[in-house]
């Protein structure tokens, strides 16, 4: 992630300085660099004089002190409250020229990891989707004391590199990683009841949905691992909410390392000569697929802008534009019904008695006052 944010505001002008502690890492991220322009130009996408800009305006430390004249300093490195701490307190001991300390987190807390920070103010989230050249979205976190100043800062520059941008509450997941959990959660729920197979989840979710990918080519693609590691980190930052809980057919195939296309094999198998199983394509079937995992999606988002963490335009850009579904969540609540997703969600939980399916409170209330949200 950090090489494509690196390209990103090298492409836009900007002298950068990509530092990491292994020269291994930055050889490779160089490699990779070279790599890239070098089929930008053969897509015409750029001129091999942009390109030759691009490459020498990247810089390749393995010292911290050398970022010292930067202004912008974003952390990409694992998902670990104690290693990006760990950064964020040598960045400010470095930093003394108000440089804005910004964490590429999916879903840590932002005010956790700027809390060793001699002048919090400057800290905030941009958290760029992957890969991060490619994909528009950037979600912007301030914490609670993160200055106004360093927002619209942080959020001018990203906007500047043709991003878009959405201010998201300092809550677990923000606000795509928050709103996704059931894509992927209540899809395996409906594999472990044996109500459909993967092959025919996904076939609802694209052909019938119009999502890019279905739920578990998704979980494929992103890896298991991350994947599962994403929702038992949403999990426990949650108190333990049952509407996050992770389930055991994913963490049985980390700990088994069936981690997806990376390793092989996930829920599909992607062996050389390996044939993609064929779904069940009646309508039925898949009609009622698509709308139980969909109502649980507009419920998340629903209640996401119940509790402030977004607004409702942020929380569908950020759906529509991070993860490309095809229409914000909130406006397909209005299309489908609001009444419609509170009887199904009602329903839901009377049949399976758990509260992951409780109806969020505003989605009650607005069918109770004839509102819709737009």
């Amino acid at each position: 992630m950090g090489a494509g944010i690196a390209q990103i505001a090298a492409q836009n002008g900007h002298e950068v300085i990509m530092n990491d502690t292994q020269r291994v890492a930055l050889d490779r991220a160089r490699k990779g660099h070279e790599n890239i322009m070098a089929r930008l130009v053969v897509k015409e996408r750029v001129t091999p004089e942009e390109s030759k800009a691009t490459l020498k305006r990247i810089h390749y430390s393995t010292s911290l002190n050398d970022l010292c004249p930067c202004g912008l300093i974003i952390e990409a490195v694992i998902e670990s409250i104690e290693v990006k701490q760990a950064i964020f307190k040598n960045l400010c001991e470095l930093s003394e020229n108000k440089a804005i300390l910004a964490s590429n987190t999916s879903s840590l807390s932002i005010a956790s990891i700027g809390s060793v920070v001699k002048d919090p103010s400057r800290v905030v989230g941009i958290h760029f989707f992957n890969p991060a050249p490619l994909m528009p979205l950037v979600e912007i976190i301030p914490a609670v004391f993160t200055s106004n100043e360093t927002v619209t800062e942080a959020r001018a520059i990203i906007d500047s590199w043709g991003k878009v941008t959405v201010l998201a509450k300092d809550t677990p997941g923000f606000i795509v990683n928050r709103v996704a959990r059931p894509f992927y959660g209540e899809a395996v729920r409906i594999y472990e009841e044996g109500i459909a197979d993967p092959a025919t989840i996904d076939w609802a979710m694209t052909e019938l949905g119009g999502f890019r990918m279905g739920p578990f080519t998704l979980m494929d693609f992103i890896g298991h691992d991350i994947n599962y590691a994403v929702t038992e980190s949403v999990f426990e930052a949650f108190y333990y909410d049952p509407r996050y809980r992770p389930n055991f057919t994913q963490k049985r195939m980390v700990e088994a390392g069936w981690l997806g296309r990376k390793t092989g094999k996930g829920f599909y198998s992607y062996q050389e000569g390996a044939e993609k199983p064929k779904p069940n394509e009646d309508a039925k079937l898949g009609g009622d697929i698509l709308w139980r995992i969909l109502v649980m999606l507009i419920n998340e988002a629903a209640d996401a802008l119940n509790l402030g963490v977004a607004s409702k335009e942020d929380i569908d850009l950020a759906m529509t534009k991070g993860v490309n579904y095809p229409k914000g969540l909130l406006q397909w609540a209005d299309e489908k019904g609001i009444q419609n997703c509170v009887d199904t969600l009602d329903h839901l939980q009377s049949e399976y008695g758990e509260d992951r399916y409780r109806c969020s409170p505003l989605l009650r209330r607005m069918a109770r006052e004839g509102k819709s949200f737009y």
